[in-house]
């Protein structure tokens, strides 16, 4: 992956195109003229020392921003296939979330049964056949590894899972409305090592059906599941590229002196 000029049209392989992307909050500027592509069926990882902007950038696919006053967005964020403006305000900000689902930093389940938190977003979504309900909450727990674990007791509280488990079935939250991206925001930061191994393993598992973009601090994260990396500070990409190259040969100094421990 590289930083690509807005002028250039996207190849096929991309599912995400950002083209000049700024955003405020009121007055504060926190991204700076963004131009990315983000690969389909990869995961990209966003990295930089705190306040970079790596929440901010990830919080604009499914237009989280929306929620607060005072936010704006100048430029793009292009889905494709369909050329969909994902910041337009044109375009429903609800429609988005169900089709960028969302893995926050601490696992949130929903005040509901195990069933009903998976449930959410095929009901918000209008589905409410019982069959293809049941079918579909079944499908995405075993696509969160969740399924074996809590299928006896699907009308238990979410509440009574452990945190790794809690986790897994907010994974399984959003991918129930079959997204086309999926977003993670530090997912790991408080799970232990265990439970660590398992959601790394999923995220990694989960590339062959959809687009995703994860950030973290954690280095050796980024480089265990990612398959290309976009570093940022200040709110501006300083280098994006292949993980592999990011990791062992950078191209810009700022980039070596962050991955070496010099500043963060």
């Amino acid at each position: 992956m590289v930083a690509i000029p807005a002028a250039i049209a996207a190849p096929p392989e991309l599912k995400a195109v950002i083209k000049g992307l700024s955003f405020f909050y009121g007055d504060h500027q926190a991204l700076k003229d963004i131009h990315l592509g983000l690969p389909d069926n990869a995961i990209t990882a966003l990295i930089g020392p705190s306040g970079c902007g790596k929440s901010t950038l990830l919080r604009c696919f499914n237009r989280m921003h929306d929620l607060y006053p005072g936010n704006r967005y100048v430029g793009e964020i292009v889905l494709r296939p369909g050329n969909l403006n994902i910041i337009s305000p044109r375009v429903d900000p609800m429609e988005m979330r169900l089709r960028v689902g969302m893995v926050f930093q601490k696992p949130n389940p929903f005040p509901k049964s195990i069933f009903e938190n998976v449930a959410f977003g095929l009901r918000l979504k209008g589905i409410n056949n019982r069959h293809v309900v049941a079918e579909r909450v079944e499908s995405a727990l075993r696509s969160a590894a969740l399924w074996d674990e809590v299928k006896n007791r699907l009308k238990q509280s979410a509440y009574a899972l452990s945190g790794g488990q809690q986790q897994r079935l907010c994974i399984a939250r959003a991918l129930a409305p079959e997204p086309e991206m999926l977003l993670f925001d530090e997912p790991t930061s408080a799970l232990d090592p265990a439970a660590t191994a398992h959601i790394e393993d999923l995220i990694y598992q989960l590339k062959d059906r959809l687009t995703i973009v994860i950030v973290t601090h954690n280095m050796q994260q980024a480089a265990r599941v990612s398959d290309e990396t976009v570093f940022l500070y200040h709110g501006e990409v300083i280098e994006a590229d292949k993980t592999s190259t990011i990791f062992e040969n950078p191209s810009k100094e700022l980039t070596s002196e962050y991955l070496t421990g010099r500043f963060g």
